[in-house]
């Protein structure tokens, strides 16, 4: 934790690095610079992710501590350099020289008045021309980015920036896990999930100097981090879309109960019927997920504790929902009684098909609810039993 002084590390500078020899001297040689400046004491560490082309070697050359990660991936390095970096605080930044080492003052003074993560913001400090392109600068930064906000109410408005510092220690409580670009992701969003505090500063983005393609692949890592967003997000994912499919088709049985109707020329009968109970179902099911990974969620500490849920769930305990679904069921029942009492009358001859089936569908579309509702809740039942 101390230099050749004695004295404590404050700040650590951590580079990921894969094949990075056109560049990393010059990384390394900028945040030297800043650190002598500016006065902090601190350390460069490389987080080699198993670099063929010296890479190790230009970075105890030039000063930098080299950990060497055998896995693969972005976040790996990153990850192993988080782990063994000395400084209560640490800046992480690419090494293929688009970041601005030399300017780190504005992440100090934010780390130092207590802010937990300070995520550098390439919108507002500036992108030079060349530096981004327009498919990550015009649709998939942005769009990420509002997504983020949107699902987490996160303060970013420059998501996957690269350049960012934090409090180790609070950055080594979220339990990182992603291995590849996603960790740029999974960051801010349980960082803000988890309460820390979160601030922006601007920050510039050059061209980066190497003469190779870079290691990003925009749409397969911009899937990753979509992916990842959504499986964070059980309200987007499952829950907003159950409650839409649920409500709109339960609007189209109760509109098409009575019987047949028209817009325009356009008619609506019991096959679309069929149709918005198989919605209703469906939507059901949705939701249901969207519970479980809820529950699932917040006990395994990657969701917070919601006080509506724990109150709805108060609300609709098991045995609620056994009655609940019971009640269901036997409606459902009863229809069903009443349809084969009808064909009695009827002297079980044939029938008009559209009208049976205008009491059929919803007969089965309650029983098949109430099943659910009783299935779910048992199993929310043994999500919610306590563990040691």
């Amino acid at each position: 934790m101390t230099d050749s002084q004695n004295r404590p590390y404050e700040l650590s500078i951590v580079m990921p690095c894969l094949n990075e020899a056109e560049t990393l001297e010059t990384c390394i040689k900028k945040a030297r610079t800043y650190l002598d400046r500016s006065g902090v004491c601190g350390e460069i560490v490389v987080a080699d992710n198993s670099s063929t082309d010296g890479s190790q070697a230009i970075a105890v050359r030039n000063g930098a501590r080299v950990i060497d990660v055998a896995e693969k991936g972005y976040g790996n390095a990153l990850i192993a350099g988080i782990n063994a970096a000395r400084g209560s605080y640490v800046i992480m930044g690419d090494a293929d020289d688009s970041y601005d080492f030399l300017h780190l003052d504005g992440f100090m003074e934010k780390l130092r008045q207590g802010y937990d993560l300070v995520m550098g913001n390439r919108f507002k400090g500036g992108i030079r021309k060349g530096a981004m392109p327009p498919l990550h600068r015009y649709l998939g930064n942005p769009v990420l980015t509002a997504i983020g906000r949107l699902f987490f109410k996160c303060p970013a408005g420059d998501f996957h920036c690269g350049l960012r510092g934090f409090s180790r220690a609070a950055i080594l409580k979220l339990d990182l896990q992603c291995s590849g670009m996603e960790f740029a992701s999974e960051m801010v969003i349980k960082a803000t999930i988890q309460g820390l505090s979160i601030v922006e500063v601007p920050t510039t983005l050059d061209k980066d100097g190497r003469s190779r393609p870079p290691h990003l692949r925009s749409w397969r890592d911009g899937w990753r981090h979509l992916r990842f967003m959504l499986l964070h997000s059980p309200r987007w994912l499952f829950l907003y879309p159950g409650l839409f499919l649920t409500l709109f088709g339960a609007c189209i049985v109760i509109w098409l109960l009575p019987g047949d109707k028209s817009i325009g020329r356009v008619s609506f009968g019991i096959h679309t019927l069929l149709y918005a109970a198989t919605i209703v179902l469906i939507g059901m099911q949705i939701v249901s997920l969207a519970v479980f990974t809820r529950v699932y969620g917040i006990k395994a500490r990657l969701l917070k504790p919601n006080a509506l849920l724990n109150k709805l769930l108060d609300l609709f305990s098991l045995e609620t929902c056994i009655v609940i679904g019971g009640l269901l069921m036997a409606f459902s029942i009863g229809l069903f009684c009443a349809q084969i009492l009808f064909w009695g009358q009827q002297h079980f001859g044939n029938l008009n098909a559209g009208q049976v089936m205008r009491w059929a569908i919803p007969s089965t579309l309650l029983f098949n609810a109430g099943i659910q509702i009783l299935i779910a809740r048992f199993f929310l039942s043994i999500l919610e039993l306590k563990t040691r």
